[in-house]
């Protein structure tokens, strides 16, 4: 893990520091959303768009954009779960932007952290396609065709634990790799050279934040399906 200023605070040290700096990112994003809160207000005041640039802003913004993002995926539930979707949409996102403070490394480029996503959206789909169908869900894992299921069950076993795998490897080998290629000519070329290529980085934090919401929205789609 390349340098982070959380490595420096007392306790904490290198190994731990992507664990510092998303515990620094979940208490801020924790903090804006208290005063979001605070700032909607009550009564019609709530319901109305905000008029400036501000936290309630971009929370109404986030918002919007993951409701008709599960809309389109999910369909009419999908709305139940843009509290889930949301979080995990802009504390991805945050996390991918803190590799453009000079001095921090991103927690969501290191294997562990982006594995434990993997796996927080396993768990989180798991239940709640459990939670809609019951234990009916678990006809998901025989297949369409009943007769094949000695079959059918080890391969959608297999298949299930490979995703958070997949969700993992992809975030953080995508941002590791985005990071070098910057750091590399940024030490060759500091000057201009660089800059084309951060703003590419800043395209890919944004879509890797985006590919891994959308995963976890298909994920979920699958597991409430009734149609098994």
């Amino acid at each position: 893990m390349a340098f982070s200023w959380t490595s420096l605070i007392p306790g904490v040290g290198h190994e731990y520091a992507h664990v510092a700096t998303a515990g620094i990112v979940t208490v801020g994003l924790i903090g804006a959303g208290l005063a979001a809160r605070s700032a909607l207000g009550a009564g019609e005041k709530a319901v109305v768009p905000a008029e400036k640039f501000s936290i309630r802003g971009l929370t109404e913004l986030a918002t919007e954009f993951i409701y008709n993002l599960a809309s389109s995926i999910i369909g009419p539930a999908g709305k139940h779960y843009v509290p889930l979707f949301a979080a995990v949409f802009v504390w991805t996102y945050v996390n991918n932007l803190v590799g453009f403070i000079p001095g921090m490394a991103p927690a969501t480029e290191i294997m562990s952290t982006s594995f434990a996503m993997g796996i927080f959206i396993f768990l989180a789909y798991n239940f709640i396609g459990l939670k809609v169908n019951g234990l009916a869900y678990l006809k998901h894992f025989v297949g369409p065709v009943w007769w094949l299921f000695m079959l059918m069950i080890p391969l959608e076993i297999i298949s299930h634990l490979v995703r958070p795998f997949s969700l993992g490897l992809r975030l953080a080998n995508v941002l590791m790799g985005d990071h070098k290629v910057v750091s590399v000519f940024t030490d060759l070329v500091p000057v201009l050279v660089p800059l084309p290529f951060l703003m590419l980085g800043l395209i890919v934090t944004f879509v890797q934040a985006f590919v891994f919401t959308l995963l976890s929205m298909v994920y979920v789609s699958l597991a409430q399906a009734h149609d098994h």
